[in-house]
């Protein structure tokens, strides 16, 4: 299994503790169905992701990858293994927390 860095891992947590405080359960289930769909996608063809999340192609650096699942975006490390660096909802404002 892909691990995340300790910043996506807060990430993940903030969102998990919002939807949860909101009694969104659906919605707790949706996401980490999310980042394990994405995890098995970066495990099978790490180099597949995108240069940058689309709006923002300033995003773009060496060596992090982007890709979509649902309503998230989530950012990985090209290394050997990859690792899961940020993950974001579509509608957050990503380019001041990268």
């Amino acid at each position: 299994m892909i691990r995340l860095s300790p910043r996506a891992a807060q990430d993940l947590d903030a969102l998990l503790a919002y939807y949860d405080a909101h009694d969104r359960a659906e919605a707790v289930r949706n996401l980490q169905a999310a980042v394990a769909r994405a995890a098995a996608r970066i495990e099978r063809d790490s180099g597949a992701g995108l240069p940058a999340q689309r709006p923002y192609p300033g995003l773009a650096r060496s060596g992090r990858l982007w890709v979509r699942e649902g309503v998230y975006w989530i950012s990985y490390t090209t290394t050997d293994p990859p690792v899961i660096s940020g993950v974001f909802h579509e509608q957050a404002d990503i380019p001041s927390r990268v």
